[in-house]
Protein backbone atom coordinates (compact mmCIF):
# COMPACT_ATOMS: atom_id res chain seq x y z
CA UNK A 1 0.00 0.00 0.00
CA UNK A 2 1.37 3.46 -1.30
CA UNK A 3 1.56 5.93 1.83
CA UNK A 4 -0.77 7.95 0.04
CA UNK A 5 -3.44 5.15 0.56
CA UNK A 6 -2.73 4.61 4.50
CA UNK A 7 -5.81 5.70 6.37
CA UNK A 8 -5.39 8.32 8.49
CA UNK A 9 -5.72 8.35 12.25
CA UNK A 10 -6.15 10.81 15.21
CA UNK A 11 -4.32 10.45 18.64
CA UNK A 12 -7.89 9.48 20.10
CA UNK A 13 -7.75 6.72 17.92
CA UNK A 14 -4.63 5.57 18.43
CA UNK A 15 -4.82 5.53 22.18
CA UNK A 16 -7.27 3.13 21.75
CA UNK A 17 -4.83 0.42 19.95
CA UNK A 18 -2.82 -0.29 23.53
CA UNK A 19 -3.13 -4.01 23.94
CA UNK A 20 -5.71 -3.15 27.17
CA UNK A 21 -8.85 -1.63 25.05
CA UNK A 22 -8.69 -3.89 22.25
CA UNK A 23 -6.52 -7.03 20.87
CA UNK A 24 -4.37 -4.20 18.81
CA UNK A 25 -1.21 -2.44 19.40
CA UNK A 26 -0.15 0.22 17.50
CA UNK A 27 2.50 2.87 18.13
CA UNK A 28 3.49 5.71 16.27
CA UNK A 29 6.75 7.09 15.42
CA UNK A 30 7.63 10.15 12.80
CA UNK A 31 4.06 10.16 11.67
CA UNK A 32 3.71 6.92 10.95
CA UNK A 33 1.68 3.84 12.72
CA UNK A 34 2.72 0.53 12.98
CA UNK A 35 1.08 -2.53 14.21
CA UNK A 36 3.29 -4.59 16.86
CA UNK A 37 0.96 -6.81 17.80
CA UNK A 38 2.77 -9.85 17.00
CA UNK A 39 6.13 -9.02 19.03
CA UNK A 40 6.62 -10.79 21.92
CA UNK A 41 7.82 -7.72 23.24
CA UNK A 42 5.03 -5.69 22.94
CA UNK A 43 2.80 -8.30 25.10
CA UNK A 44 0.14 -6.72 27.15
CA UNK A 45 0.83 -3.02 25.20
CA UNK A 46 4.09 -2.19 27.32
CA UNK A 47 7.90 -2.57 26.09
CA UNK A 48 10.15 -1.63 29.21
CA UNK A 49 8.84 2.29 30.26
CA UNK A 50 7.23 2.84 26.56
CA UNK A 51 3.36 2.37 26.34
CA UNK A 52 1.63 1.44 22.88
CA UNK A 53 -1.26 3.40 21.84
CA UNK A 54 1.28 6.09 21.86
CA UNK A 55 3.54 8.52 19.71
CA UNK A 56 6.91 7.46 20.58
CA UNK A 57 8.79 9.59 18.61
CA UNK A 58 10.36 11.61 21.26
CA UNK A 59 10.86 9.09 23.45
CA UNK A 60 12.58 6.81 21.44
CA UNK A 61 14.51 9.67 19.86
CA UNK A 62 15.92 10.62 23.15
CA UNK A 63 16.35 7.31 24.82
CA UNK A 64 16.51 4.22 23.18
CA UNK A 65 19.04 2.10 22.64
CA UNK A 66 17.99 1.11 19.08
CA UNK A 67 17.16 3.39 16.54
CA UNK A 68 14.34 3.82 13.55
CA UNK A 69 14.97 0.53 12.15
CA UNK A 70 13.51 -1.25 14.79
CA UNK A 71 10.04 -0.62 12.67
CA UNK A 72 11.25 -2.59 9.67
CA UNK A 73 9.98 -5.74 10.62
CA UNK A 74 6.09 -4.43 11.72
CA UNK A 75 3.11 -2.95 9.10
CA UNK A 76 3.04 0.14 8.71
CA UNK A 77 -1.13 0.38 8.64
CA UNK A 78 -1.51 4.51 8.94
CA UNK A 79 -0.32 7.43 9.35
CA UNK A 80 -0.97 10.05 12.67
CA UNK A 81 -2.87 13.20 11.83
Amino acid sequence: MAPNDLPSYTRNQLALRNGQDRDEIWVAYQGQIYDVSRSRLWQRGHHYEHWAGQDLTTELDKDAPHNANVFDNFPVIGLLK
